[in-house]
This record gives structure tokens, sequence and C-alpha cells, in this order.
């Protein structure tokens, strides 16, 4: 029978991790629990207001936060950014990939440089980001990437063929890096949120030209009967970046309240 204790799995203490699309959202809530959890939280994201705001915000929890300004679908903003954090703390053991736009408009509708947007911050934010941080964790002797999937990544949906197309992208990227990276003790696995609260949430509704109200309401229309919170999400990023899952890579973990069901 296994003896250990539940908290000594997702004690972070020491650890440093890295998360895209910090500022707010999902990705603050997971920055904030990261610290909390004893993990020094390095934040980047494009709003460096929102960014520094969120890292005052973990510090008065008592927690451990930086930032760093950096646009995701720059080669050199993101080298940039992991050497910064290399140099700073000396070792990265997580990755949380997070950063991701939406644009719900049909193939017809959607404009290229739309397309491009939502595909880049997603996909090759991801790439960009995993393919600078691979070496420093590698060298420290592994770490856990983490990567924002969705249900829309998993099936289709209306209206959102760009983040569909990235995000179903996300799990498969996920698989692959589980593959090459496994060997140098780097586990890579994805969650796929379903409807969470959150601006980009909300962004939709405006999007569509629906009421905020009527359109919260019918994404909470699942088996829990609830849109997801940030928190919800986190605590599955927690999962995958502690000792809880050691023997788990290559893997999605759908967190939406029974909405694929």
């Amino acid at each position: 029978m296994c003896k250990t204790t539940i908290d000594p799995l997702l004690d972070l203490s020491g650890k440093v991790a890295v998360i895209s699309g910090g500022s707010s959202g999902i990705g603050y809530g997971t920055a904030e629990l990261l610290a909390l959890k004893g993990a020094v939280s390095v934040i980047l994201d494009i709003d460096e207001e929102k960014g520094k705001e969120a890292v005052r915000a973990i510090s008065t929890l008592g927690g451990k936060a930086d930032f760093i300004k950096c646009n995701v679908t720059s080669d050199s903003d993101c080298r940039s950014a992991i050497e910064s954090i290399a140099k700073t703390h000396g070792r990265i053991d997580i990755l949380f990939n997070n950063a991701g736009v939406i644009r719900r408009k049909t193939v017809v509708d959607l404009e290229e440089n739309e397309w491009d947007l939502v595909v880049d911050v997603t996909l090759k934010g991801a790439y960009l980001l995993s393919k600078y941080t691979v070496p420093v964790m590698a060298e420290n002797g592994g770490g856990s990437i983490i990567n924002t999937g969705s249900g829309w990544g998993l099936k289709g949906g209306d209206k959102a063929v760009s983040y569909c197309a990235a995000k179903g992208g996300i799990v498969n990227m996920t698989r692959a890096m589980a593959i090459d990276h496994g060997a140098q003790g780097i586990r890579v696995n994805s969650m796929s949120p379903g409807d969470i609260d959150t601006p980009l949430l909300h962004d939709e509704a405006k999007q569509l030209g629906q009421d905020d109200k009527s359109f919260m309401e019918e994404a909470a229309d699942r088996p829990l009967a609830r849109v997801g919170t940030p928190f919800d999400v986190a605590k599955a990023v927690l999962f995958f970046a502690s000792p809880m899952s050691e023997w788990v890579t290559g893997t999605n973990l759908t967190v939406d309240g029974g909405g694929l069901a």
C-alpha cells in the first residue's frame, strides 16, 4: 500500500513555472494556484499592465511571481523570455502553454489575418515557447509541459473553424512532443476545458451579437449545470505539473463539467 500523503505530492516548492497568457482567466488562475503551492510563477503576456497587476495580486496572497512582456507569436520574444527566466532562476520546471484567442466565424467569413492570429497565438506560440524551454528542462533533469486544448479540439463547433483547427492541433502536438522528449524526463500533456467564465468567453458572446446573460446560461447547459471557473482548470494543470502525474504523459484530460459526455 502507498503510504505517501497527498500534500507532498502537490508541493511545488523550488519549482519555476512559466505561464503564457497568464494575466487573466485560466492563465491567471493557474499562476496563482501554482504560486500558492510553492512555485515561482512567471507570467508571459502582451498586456503589461494586467501582467503586473497579476504579479501584485499573487504577491499579496503570499506567492512568488514575475512578469515578462512577451508576444508568443514572436520568435525573438519567446527566445528572450525563456533565456531571461533561465538566467534569473536557473531552471524551468513547468511550462503552461495557455495563450489563445478565438474568432467566431465560418471558413467563408473568416479573414486570412484572423486565421493567422488564432493559429499563430495557439499553435505557433506553444511551439516557440516549447522550442526554447525543452533544452532548459532537459539540462535540469526534466519537467512538465502542459498545453491548453479545448473541447472543440476534440469535436467540431459552430462558427469557430480556426479555433477548432488550432486546438485540435494542440492535442496531437502534445502526443508528438511526449514521444520526442520522454527520454529527457519531460512529460507533455494537454487538458481541454469546456466553457470557462473568462474574458474570452464573454468576448465570444459579443462577437456573435448575443446577450451575455443568455449566452452564459446556454454555456451552463451540461451535466454539472454550470460554467467552469479558471480554478477548475488550474487544478487540472496542478495535477500535470506535480508529482501526482509522474507516470502520465502524452494524454489529454477533458475538464468540461460533462459537456462532451
